[in-house]
């Protein structure tokens, strides 16, 4: 099977965990054959990392930079210099549909005030429609998907999207659905400058139409895989989308981290004006429906994520959650936690402001009165926040106000009981070093994806205490302690209570285990999708390819070519207009007439038959008398295979 990986950001050029999970799935495949289409960030430059050997194609684009010619449709160089007055009519009609749908909001349908897209607040999950709002909501999507594909069919037969979406005429056609009678009210306000800034975003999102990956003269592209995976919604599924519509080619979408929300709180935290946020805003959210909606199955990588997809438009039935693989073979060497006397509290991690160390240090200040020998150790360095270096500088300033150095005898150098520390130092070597040092681990964010630490120190077989963010409770599933978020003195109380109690640790530290085992592994994320590869392909013809059979709609006909035609030599031929004809050495006796031996010399390989005859037979249509043969018209009178009624027949007994 052949599948197109569609990245975005990450695989094959950089490291990180989009990356990681990525590279586990295309090596643990082996039996598939992968090509890599990847929209990057600039990482080419820092060159990719070794491939296996199945990995046969690897395309990749500019998604934020500058875009160069070589990389669009070559339909583009063969065309003339400018766009033409067709094409800017037909352009005006497509922009106009998707800018409309996304723009506008149904009449007596006006979202709240003061949200990022004029629907929801930032971060929350996004509104159902119901009712009229529904079937409003549903001719709304319809348009955006008439434009969005409208402009993809213009990119592929004419090229030049890029410059048409920079045009004059693309600013006017978005001016007049924010200044209309239906505009979200975020928009109304819209200035010019605005609307530039809302075309120039709406350019880059839409860069993917006018790539070259969809097939031409030099080869078949996305058009010859068996199926698109998209690894994240947004600018990687559209690909995938177009793929769909082209080809017939089924898309599976995967969602670790819900591309939506970050979109929404990424453009919450940007210098950009009120309606420039919310236009593009309300762009993602059109495109994450549709992308849902012509998705063959969505895997979230959590709870969360399935939520928000199914206020998204999500189908429930095509939803299914796949938790992200992680590498288990390095903690396996990290013995069970033993009930001894140990007060150690381990925090890992990337320092930034979300993690919440603040609260954590405060609690660590309530343990100290109950565990005067109770120590903390924060393993980890500043995080990708640009405010991850202050912060981290505030939590060391914090700890050494709250807890001074400190010596048990005046000749004793004094410690402080917290102690900041980096993987690969010569206290922490390794990181399965840094969850074998503790008797508890300690989770203390505010916000949270899906919680790796939490999962590593689960390996690990150790107790943990963790707030309630994320997907933090859908992974313990019971076997540690979970406590609000911001809430310092129950942090502090659930973490007294396994420190002063070794059984109980050692207790949930096996659970622990156990269950990261059953459900966290590379090996159940591998043996997972690939079990949907061969679901998702098995509902879907061998090869979705524009010659293959289609009613008289034009939707394709699964499995119309019989399973032989794929296997070389004379099985590959199908259909009785295309096989060759098997050589006869005579005509059969029973189809020799009476009173006619010319009939019964030899016949050649493929030679012409009589009109109305079957090949390699002569005369067999106007037969009446040959043994075992009855002519057509004594199959007509009896209602038999000629006449599958019977009408005929019958009235022709009653006419004798």
């Amino acid at each position: 099977m052949r599948i197109g990986l569609l990245t975005e950001g990450g695989y094959p050029y950089v490291s990180g965990e989009s990356h990681a999970w990525c590279d586990r799935l295309v090596r643990g495949l082996t039996g598939h054959d992968f090509e890599v289409y990847a929209l990057s960030t600039g990482q080419e430059a820092c060159g990719r990392t070794e491939l296996p050997q199945h990995v046969r194609l690897v395309r990749s684009a500019p998604l934020w930079e500058e875009f160069s010619a070589g990389r669009g449709r070559r339909a583009e160089e063969r065309k003339g210099r400018g766009p033409g007055r067709r094409e800017r009519r037909r352009f005006a009609e497509c922009f106009g549909d998707l800018v409309t749908a996304f723009a506008t909001v149904p009449p007596g349908d006006e979202p709240a005030r003061g949200a990022p897209h004029g629907g929801e607040p930032a971060g929350d999950l996004p509104a159902v429609p119901d009712g009229a709002g529904g079937s409003a909501a549903t001719g709304k999507a319809d348009r955006f998907a008439s434009g969005l594909y409208g402009l993809a069919e213009l990119a592929r037969e004419r090229g030049r999207l890029p410059a048409l979406l920079r045009s004059e005429d693309a600013v006017r056609l978005l001016e007049a659905a924010c200044h209309g009678p239906h505009a979200l009210p975020a928009a109304q306000g819209a200035q010019v400058n605005d609307l530039l800034a809302v075309t120039a975003g709406l350019a880059l999102a839409l860069r993917p139409l006018s790539l070259d990956w969809y097939g031409d003269r030099h080869g078949p592209g996305l058009g010859g895989v068996d199926l698109c995976h998209a690894t994240s919604g947004g600018a990687a599924a559209l690909p995938g989308l177009l793929a769909k519509r082209f080809f017939g080619i089924p898309l599976l979408v995967t969602e670790y981290g819900v591309r939506l929300r970050e979109h929404y709180l990424a453009r919450a935290a940007s210098p950009l004006s009120a309606p420039v946020r919310a236009l593009l805003a309300a762009f993602q959210g059109a495109l994450a429906a549709e992308t849902y909606a012509q998705a063959a199955l969505i895997t979230p990588g959590n709870t969360r994520a399935r939520r928000w997809q199914e206020r998204c438009g999500a189908d429930r039935a095509r939803l299914r959650t796949v938790y992200p693989g992680m590498d288990a073979a390095s903690f396996a060497a990290v013995a069970d936690a033993a009930a001894d006397d140990s007060k150690t509290l381990v925090w890992v991690g990337s320092v930034e402001p979300s993690k919440d160390l603040f609260a954590l240090l405060h609690a660590f200040a309530e343990i100290r009165k109950a565990e005067p020998e109770a120590t903390l150790r924060i393993i980890g360095g500043a995080g990708r926040d640009p405010q991850a270096p202050g912060y981290l500088a505030h939590c060391r300033a914090l700890a050494a106000q709250l807890f001074p150095d400190e010596a048990a005898d005046a000749r004793t150098v004094g410690e402080s009981p917290v102690s900041f520390e980096e993987i690969g130092s010569p206290e922490v070597p390794a990181l399965e070093d840094a969850y074998a040092s503790g008797a508890v681990v300690v989770l203390s964010s505010v916000t949270e994806g899906f919680p790796r630490s939490l999962v590593e120190a689960m390996f690990c077989g150790r107790a943990t205490v963790s707030t309630d963010a994320g997907a933090v409770c859908e992974v313990i599933g019971g076997t540690g302690l979970v406590v609000p978020p911001r809430n310092p003195r129950a942090l502090a109380e659930a973490c007294t209570a396994l420190l002063g109690d070794p059984d109980r640790r050692a207790r949930l530290g096996a659970a622990a285990r156990a269950r990261a085992l059953e459900l966290f592994t590379v090996e159940q994320n591998v043996a997972a999708f690939r079990g949907i590869y061969l679901e998702l392909i098995s509902h879907t013809p061998s090869r979705p390819v524009a010659s293959r059979g289609r009613d008289a709609q034009g939707v394709p006909q699964p499995f119309a070519r019989p399973a032989e035609s794929h296997v070389p030599g004379r099985w590959a031929v199908t259909g009785a207009a295309t096989r060759t004809a098997v050589p006869a050495a005579r005509t059969p006796s029973w189809a020799v007439p009476e009173g006619d031996p010319a009939t019964a010399l030899s016949v050649q390989a493929g030679g012409c038959a009589e009109p109305g005859g079957a090949p390699g037979i002569r005369g067999t249509a106007g037969i009446q008398g040959a043994p075992g043969i009855r002519g057509a018209g004594q199959l007509r009178r009896q209602g038999g295979s000629g006449d599958q009624t019977g009408v005929t027949g019958a009235r022709e007994r009653e006419q004798w």
